[in-house]
């Protein structure tokens, strides 16, 4: 694989770790700015938003730009964002701060792939996707843990420091290494996008992804308040559990693109969802034991990515057929519906905390995942009542947020 693809990669670990970390932090930055952990929690609604913006409206604002100057004034104004994340004031500016981050992780990964399929020959296009998104799992397992540890041991405003500083090395691999011209697709207009909107299909498609992203992380969100308060975990003991549940989300991204090529997407998602649902569901009884707690931790790990495959591919394969001029475009809308999930989640969760305490969010984010299950069965009733198999050709999908 060229370095170039490098390059990429590292910019997708900087924006991984500077989107999941946070959770990790949410009660060192509360106590710091003297917020609730609710309004703590926001800045992970607001990060998914901006991301959800960067992949929609801001990618088709941006089509006809030269790819390589996008990707480097991408990788500026997420340094940018982190920087100001790092000398913020009070929450009003960290808010700011995870907005202008959250648009540049949108675009990057609306525009990445066709950048990393660029760069190698046609028959190692999905091994080049593979890799740029594997940033994303070596940042679950190794930056959001060691960013966690920096920003309890030396203050949060460190860990975004860090990330900064990955930002700047990202930005100098993707100057020296990225080729000046890069082919590009034809730009899609904001209209293209409404009617990608307008596919009653495809919005079930995203309606799943969101619900089931959005149950995972009302209580996602709020792990690190929950491990201290409720387990008894220290601050310092918190990123040691999160590198379980990075290593598991390795292992589950892995084990959920394969149960789905083998059992097909729909089968696979309601299994994974399924699983989600009762995982959370078992957190809630689990949590006061520090040893059944990480157990669970690991096995939600295991299902709480796993289905980003299927969802992709169940997205391309929908949108071969609604809108076949906008193919790409309907798979970015579903990295936006994802992160519209996360956010979601993340408020919901707030919400949930102040009117039922923090231990309803578990069994409050089963009942959501259960919906997005529900949704799962209702559109594969659809395609069987259309004769429609997602799997009529074979075809590959790449795992990303």
């Amino acid at each position: 694989m060229p370095l170039a693809l490098w390059a990429l990669t590292l910019s997708a670990f900087a924006i991984g770790t500077t989107e999941f970390v946070i959770v990790g932090l949410i009660p060192t930055i509360a106590s710091s700015l003297h917020v609730s952990l609710p309004a703590a929690g926001l800045l992970v609604s607001l990060y998914a938003l901006g991301v959800a913006i960067g992949a929609s409206v801001f990618t088709a604002l941006t089509g006809r730009l030269p790819r390589k100057t996008l990707l480097l004034g991408l990788m500026a104004l997420f340094t940018v964002g982190n920087l100001v994340a790092w000398q913020a004031p009070d929450y009003t500016a960290l808010v700011a701060a995870r907005i202008l981050s959250g648009l540049a992780h949108g675009v990057f990964f609306s525009i990445g792939s066709t950048i990393a399929t660029s760069l190698v020959p046609k028959e190692k296009a999905a091994s080049a996707i593979a890799l740029m998104f594997s940033g994303l799992t070596v940042a679950l397992v190794t930056g959001v843990p060691l960013g966690t540890y920096i920003g309890q041991t030396f203050g949060w405003q460190a860990t975004f420091l860090a990330v900064s500083l990955l930002g700047v090395i990202a930005f100098a691999g993707s100057l020296l290494l990225v080729p000046t011209h890069i082919a590009k697709p034809a730009p899609s207009s904001l209209m293209a996008q409404f009617a990608v909107l307008g596919k009653p299909r495809l919005l079930l498609v995203y309606a799943m992804t969101a619900l089931g992203y959005g149950g995972s992380f009302s209580a996602f969100t709020y792990l690190a308040p929950m491990l201290e308060q409720v387990t008894g975990f220290s601050a310092s003991s918190v990123g040691l559990v999160m590198l379980v549940y990075g290593l598991s989300v390795a292992l589950g991204n892995v084990w959920g693109g394969r149960l789905a090529d083998r059992k097909g997407p729909v089968h696979a998602l309601q299994i994974i969802f399924a699983g989600l649902a009762g995982v959370l569901l078992l957190l809630s009884f689990t949590v006061v034991s520090k040893w059944l707690v990480v157990l669970t931790v690991l096995a939600w790990g295991a299902v709480a990515f796993g289905n980003v495959a299927g969802l992709q591919l169940y997205v391309v394969r929908q949108a071969e057929r609604e809108t076949p001029h906008a193919v790409d475009l309907a798979s970015g809308l579903n990295i936006a519906a994802f992160n519209v999930g996360i956010a979601f989640g993340a408020w919901a969760g707030g919400h949930i905390v102040e009117r039922l305490g923090i231990m309803a969010t578990p069994w409050v984010g089963a009942l959501i995942v259960a919906a997005a299950w529900l949704l799962t069965s209702w559109s594969g009733a659809l395609d069987r009542r259309a004769n429609f198999n997602p799997f009529a050709k074979p075809a590959t999908a790449a795992s990303s947020h």
